[in-house]
């Protein structure tokens, strides 16, 4: 008769549990994995039609009749750019179109903090959307970014330089989900339990390493923003939105559109530089 009393034969009963526990949080996330589909995503027509919309279409316009800023000796960018406020954006440029929007995954604060499972479905969370042009216009790309409308839907929260996030984005395979760690621009693929840097700032954030256990990631992260989550002095001191302390945050009463330093220069629309604001806070201080 077989032996279901002893205690050598329960720990492997345990551990199992755990990890079916794993497994199937990880097949639920990713079963439908690959590049984003319409069903993936929230109001996906509401997003579509948004980026096909007369507005978006404007903005990019705009993004693009403006000059990028020149890069000053540190590498970085000056002063922001004042995007002219033109009855015809779109005068002078060619036709364009915008590519539909695929999904950007970040990584959670829970997960971060150490204080969630280390599986998919509490590791990494919908963050916003990106829709990139089909094609360079003047030899320059961009990407538009929609974030969430509270009580559903999505809205315009800028246009960024250059189409990286959504070649990432839409990079995933069936089986992986990419996701993202913003703080160091890291981009990874997901597959179960084992996560793959896609770019340096991952494989810097994998301290090397070609892959590594969910788990051990999540150490990794909880050691690297531990003293930086909510409620910790460096997001009180306003430091996680950006800013030093006391320095200045978009308000509502912004209304002048700027043209981002940086590499991954963003503008910030006529009346949304308060969005945009609130959408860096949410993807640089939320781990």
């Amino acid at each position: 008769m077989r032996d279901r009393t002893s205690p050598a034969g329960r720990k492997p009963t345990r551990f199992s549990r755990l990890s079916l526990v794993a497994a199937l949080g990880a097949s639920v996330l990713l079963s439908a994995a690959g590049p984003a589909r319409a069903a993936d995503i929230p109001d996906f027509q509401a997003a579509l039609d948004l980026v096909r919309s007369a507005g978006v279409h404007d903005a990019v316009c705009r993004f693009l009749a403006t000059p990028l800023p020149a890069a000053g000796p540190d590498g970085g960018t000056g002063s922001a750019v004042t995007v002219p406020d033109t009855p015809d954006p779109c005068a002078g440029l060619p036709a364009f179109t915008l590519n539909d929007p695929l999904a950007v995954h970040e990584i959670t604060p829970e997960f971060a903090a150490g204080t969630a499972l280390p599986v998919p479905t509490s590791a990494v969370r919908l963050s916003n959307l990106v829709s990139s042009l089909g094609a360079a216009v003047n030899d320059r790309t961009a990407t538009v970014l929609l974030a969430p409308t509270e009580g559903g839907g999505w809205h315009l929260a800028g246009v960024r330089d250059g189409d990286s996030d959504a070649g990432y984005a839409g990079s995933a395979t069936p089986g992986s989900l990419v996701f993202t760690e913003p703080q160091i621009r890291g981009w990874y693929r997901l597959t179960l339990t084992t996560v793959e840097p896609l770019n340096d700032q991952a494989r810097e954030g994998l301290r090397g390493r070609s892959a590594m256990s969910l788990a051990d990631y999540q150490q990794v992260l909880k050691g690297r923003y531990a003293d930086k989550l909510p409620g910790s002095e460096y997001d009180t001191r306003g430091m996680s939105s950006g800013y030093g302390p006391g320095g200045p945050a978009a308000g509502p009463s912004d209304r002048t559109p700027l043209l981002a330093g940086g590499s991954i220069a963003a503008l910030a629309l006529a009346g949304g530089a308060a969005v945009l604001g609130r959408f860096r806070r949410r993807r640089r201080g939320t781990v």
